[in-house]
């Protein structure tokens, strides 16, 4: 019996009904504009709103994918619903959406795990995690053959962020590509939101993850999957790919029209010669 895990927020997130669901997600795609990056696609970091709202912004990063390169996609995400100690890769057999069902890369996921200290394969973080499900019909519109690898960041801190970075240096082949799933600023003003997420757009855009991370430990600025954006360009960066650069950022009050308190978003790429 294979075990799969279920769609925990469709009809919530995004439509339930699989053809709405694909009908949102084409014109999404087909509204945003495809960038050009010099180089090769490394990952992408990517909001995980209610597609209302984050979806435009979330559409700008899978317009760059490549169906013909990309087999396996490893989606990195911190953990909404409950805590603990370390690193979860699904150790199930599949994830499902409305749109089908994705098969986890078990070769990818031992190697992630093998001989960490903080890495393991479980169920948390998992059960009712939205971050890591609402990238999955994204990828399965854009992709065609294609395995997944989910993680979840139980603890973001720097000791979980460079065991996986080393752990993702090790795993990541010429066919792989890395998801950061993550918002930003929650819940303030749009002006002040608005200087929070600049701050982190600034410094992916300069590829200095180690000022980002100090901006994030500072609190000078916020995204909830920090620990994902961070161990996803530093891994990028002990590989060669040296370069990132933002593809679009929004706020939720773009969508509700009221920005006395906000959520931003975020897309990027990360890319190498």
């Amino acid at each position: 019996m294979s075990q799969i895990r279920k769609p925990a927020v469709a009809g919530y997130f995004y439509p339930a009904d699989p053809s709405k669901l694909k009908s949102e997600i084409e014109y999404l795609l087909s509204e945003a504009e495809k960038k050009e990056i010099q180089g090769k696609l490394y990952g992408i970091i990517s909001p995980h709103a209610g597609y209302a709202y984050s979806g435009k912004t979330a559409a700008f990063g899978f317009k760059l994918l490549d169906k013909n390169n990309i087999k396996t996609v490893i989606i990195i995400s911190p953990s909404h619903r409950e805590y603990f100690p370390g690193i979860s890769i699904y150790d199930g057999d599949a994830y499902r959406t409305p749109l089908g069902t994705v098969f986890v890369n078990k070769l990818a996921a031992d190697s992630l795990a093998l001989n960490a200290k903080t890495i393991f394969k479980g169920q948390e973080g998992h059960r009712e995690e939205h971050a890591i499900e609402v990238q999955i019909p994204f990828l399965q519109t854009v992709l065609d053959d294609f395995e997944i690898v989910p993680v979840v960041m139980g603890d973001q801190g720097k000791l979980y962020i460079d065991e996986l970075t080393e752990r993702l240096k090790d795993t990541v082949d010429e066919n792989t590509l890395i998801v950061a799933s993550s918002d930003l600023s929650h819940y303030y003003p749009g002006d002040i939101a608005d200087k929070m997420d600049s701050l982190v757009e600034r410094y992916i855009n300069l590829f200095n993850y180690e000022q980002l991370f100090e901006n994030f430990e500072q609190k000078r600025c916020e995204a909830c999957g920090s620990g994902t954006i961070i161990a996803m360009m530093k891994s990028a960066d002990r590989l060669k790919y040296s370069k990132s650069m933002v593809l679009h950022r929004s706020d939720s009050g773009d969508t509700t029209g009221n920005k006395n308190e906000v959520v931003g978003y975020l897309s990027a790429a990360v890319y190498g010669d």
